[in-house]
């Protein structure tokens, strides 16, 4: 699984080129109510905020198609869950296949997804593990890798490590130490 993830990590921008073809030439079907364009236009722009909040944080290490890695983020996105990035791109493409009134394409994008990122985030987990060592596991102990945890959230709080605010998307970029 760490091989493909390495793999699709280094491709991860030209990989949706079919998921942009299929939202531009598969017609909606005529019964599909013009409400969805609404929908889907909600689900991109949560996508594009949930992105743009966590590239604040992460900065230009994001675009980097090497192993490399910068240090680790625990502010802002980071806090909540380990992959914001790729779960604001999940929800930019069921948003695009949406906004084309083709509902059923959205659960096909998800899926699709779902799998590039698991490979993916196994790799850099990884990575991470091996280079950050005992840093990193905490981290990975104390915030989920896909689902909020609101329960845990007050606790991280309440002795305070990795605690954040609304305020936290504007501020800088903290390294766990």
């Amino acid at each position: 699984m760490t091989r493909i993830g390495a793999w699709l990590f280094r491709r991860r921008t030209i990989i949706p080129i079919p998921l942009a073809l299929a939202v531009l030439v598969i017609p909606p079907r005529p019964a599909q109510p013009a409400a969805l364009i609404g929908a889907g236009a909600v689900l991109v722009t949560l996508g594009e905020a949930i992105r743009l909040w966590g590239v604040r944080h992460i900065g230009a290490i994001s675009r980097t198609r090497r192993d490399r890695l910068g240090p680790l983020i625990t502010s802002g996105p980071f806090a909540v869950v380990r992959n914001p990035l790729y779960m604001g791109n999940v929800g930019l493409w069921v948003g695009f296949a949406v906004c084309a009134r083709l509902p059923w394409l959205a659960p096909v994008f998800a899926a699709i997804l779902a799998l590039q990122y698991h490979a993916i985030v196994r790799w850099e987990e990884r990575l991470l593990e091996e280079r950050l060592g005992e840093r990193y596991r905490t981290y990975a102990r104390q915030v989920p890798r896909w689902i909020p945890n609101t329960i845990n959230r007050g606790a991280r709080r309440e002795r305070g490590d990795l605690d954040f605010s609304a305020g936290s998307a504007a501020s800088s970029v903290n390294v766990f130490s």
